[in-house]
């Protein structure tokens, strides 16, 4: 059976005889049986399109959410001379800030490596400031007073001057109000030796050989 979503017309005559009454009488039941067929065919088809269509509308805002709150932020890491070293990856993690990468060209050894408050990499790195630090305490996380936010485990470079980073920041997170990627932006940077976890003001960690810019609102 055909039903459209128009309005059925009667095509019956309605006539003085018995027979006709119940003629017309059988064809207006059949005609209203109709009638509600098609309200809740064509209803049910604009419901059930409405509601798909504000279903993927949500899942939609949904992702875009998700995605720019949970989002990585790729740090392209160069060293005093400006030679590219390889690229890090900062994601949030349990309240704190993940740093992950593969980098190259490093002196061997075991170096400090931070997150400071300025989005500036102009050799030799003065320019981003000293360690990402919101709540104001010292440095290192042997420091009974410390550590600071941006204070992470040193890094081994291997014989070969490369490393595949993986650490974890003293404290987070990444972006929002006391984030660390704020309006002046965030930096990576890598020093020329071994953190000693308790001195201020980067455990004695020398001089910064390496750093990597992250801009404002990355």
């Amino acid at each position: 059976m055909y039903v459209t979503c128009a309005r059925p017309k009667s095509t019956t005559a309605l006539t003085s005889t018995g027979e006709g009454r119940l003629q017309a009488r059988r064809s207006i039941r059949g005609a209203t049986a109709l009638l509600s067929l098609g309200i809740l065919a064509c209803g049910g088809s604009d419901n059930a399109a409405a509601d798909s269509a504000a279903g993927a509308s949500a899942a939609a805002v949904s992702a875009d959410g998700a995605a720019g709150a949970g989002a990585g932020v790729n740090v392209a890491m160069i060293s005093a001379s400006g030679q590219e070293l390889g690229t890090l990856i900062l994601s949030e993690s349990a309240g704190t800030i993940s740093v992950s990468g593969a980098l190259r060209g490093l002196p061997p050894g075991e170096h400090g490596i931070h997150l400071h408050m300025v989005g500036q990499c102009t050799p030799p790195f003065e320019t981003a400031g000293g360690h990402w630090n919101p709540t104001s305490r010292s440095h290192g996380t042997q420091n009974p007073a410390g550590p600071h936010a941006g204070d992470m485990p040193n890094i081994s470079v291997g014989a070969d001057s490369s490393v595949n980073v993986t650490v974890t920041s003293a404290a987070g997170p990444l972006r929002g109000a006391t984030g660390l990627v704020d309006m002046d932006g965030a930096a990576v940077l890598i020093h020329a030796t071994a953190d000693d976890y308790k001195t201020d003001p980067s455990g004695n960690s020398g001089a910064r050989i390496a750093c990597g810019a992250i801009a404002s609102g990355s």
